[in-house]
């Protein structure tokens, strides 16, 4: 009886139930091979094959992967490395079995890694250069189609999925809410500690009301709004999407027709926009609280003269700067998340890379947002 994991050769019938110890020899030339070539005989093989140009296993009775990797081994080090030395004497199911293991083998060992030069340092940042213009030209791609399909919905509103928006803006706005207002508050605590610190130097304690006001409204309550945001929701976009990608429901939904812009990102995309502003708003208020609380503790400033500094002293365009920013920043995670998630693959390794990249691709590109926000409203003298 065969083995399991075993290939009988041509003569095994034959030969069957012969005990035969594996050989190895040279002969003109050659590295004849006979025997049982199985897991528990290669290892009393000759191991010095130099001057061997082929491998002849003709008188080989019987052989399991242990044996095709004697004969692959061996052809590699014949040649330093090389797979131009013939085996002779292999029938159909030996020359199969050997082919797999050549194919699973693992990398040979390439020697002392090599200095690493200036023209290779250029060439790499090339690469990556060309492979982030690629994700940006990717991207702007994935924008247009999306703003497309939005207006496409526009035209024909019973496309919009109301279910599945009011779903989305409960996950990203309601169940989001705890985390934002608490972030916030001590925002504004550490704003209001900090400034009494530094303005109780020059007498202007005053002043750290339009301190907390202006960094909260105009910058930080949006900003770091947005990054959790980012953290939270950007990246559950990619998970959900790139596991629906794994499972080739995507697939399945573009074979009966129905567009996943329409059905996966539209609804994330627009419950974003409308409920990012309601977490700055919200941001907001809970810096200005915690400000105050930490303004009266610290300073003595009582509620009602901080609300009657921030009133007369803090103009209403340093809120609405914070409003503006918003929607743009909800666009720029919604469009990164559902983007990287229809960029998995079939794989949980590309998942998690991938989910990892929209958060920081996210990050980064609501920062970029800010600065280039601020730069223009300065210009314009906002």
């Amino acid at each position: 009886m065969v083995q399991q994991g075993e290939v009988p050769s041509r003569n095994q019938t034959r030969r069957h139930g012969a005990d035969v110890a594996a050989t190895a020899k040279l002969e003109d030339g050659r590295l004849v091979l006979s025997g049982r070539l199985l897991i528990d005989t290669v290892a009393t093989l000759k191991q010095d094959v130099h001057g061997a140009q082929a491998i002849d296993i003709a008188q080989v009775i019987q052989m399991d992967t242990a044996g095709a990797w004697y004969i692959v081994d061996a052809q590699r080090r014949m040649t330093d490395g090389k797979d131009d030395v013939r085996i002779l004497g292999a029938d159909n199911m030996q020359q199969q079995l050997i082919e797999v293991v050549r194919r699973n083998m693992p990398p040979r060992d390439t020697g002392p890694a090599r200095r690493v030069s200036l023209a290779d340092r250029v060439e790499g940042l090339g690469r990556k250069t060309a492979a982030s213009a690629r994700i940006a030209v990717e991207l702007i791609s994935f924008l247009g189609q999306v703003i497309a399909a939005l207006g496409s919905m526009v035209i024909h509103p019973r496309r919009l999925r109301l279910t599945s928006l009011v779903h989305h803006m409960q996950e990203v706005g309601w169940n989001a809410i705890p985390i934002v207002a608490l972030m916030s508050f001590l925002i504004g605590v550490v704003l209001a500690f900090q400034g009494s610190v530094q303005l109780r130097q020059f007498g202007a304690e005053v002043f750290v009301v339009d301190l907390i006001a202006i960094s909260m409204l105009r910058e930080l309550g949006i900003l770091l709004t947005a990054i959790i945001v980012a953290g939270r929701s950007g990246s559950a976009y990619t998970a959900a999407i790139g596991s629906m990608k794994m499972r080739e429901e995507v697939d399945a939904m573009r074979t009966i027709g129905l567009d996943p812009i329409d059905i996966l990102v539209l609804p994330r995309v627009l419950a974003l926009i409308l409920m990012l502003p309601v977490l700055g708003l919200i941001s907001d208020l809970a810096g200005l609280i915690g400000g105050a609380i930490m303004s009266w503790i610290e300073l003595g400033v009582s509620p009602a003269v901080f609300q009657a500094r921030l009133v007369s002293n803090t103009d209403v365009w340093h809120f609405l700067v914070g409003m503006i920013k918003a929607p743009f920043f909800a666009m720029i995670i919604g469009i990164i998340g559902c983007y990287e998630g229809l960029k998995v693959g079939g794989d949980a390794e590309s998942l998690g890379r991938l989910t990892s990249t929209s958060v920081v691709l996210s990050i980064f590109m609501v920062i970029v947002a800010d600065a280039i926000f601020s730069v223009v409203f300065a210009l314009i003298g906002i």
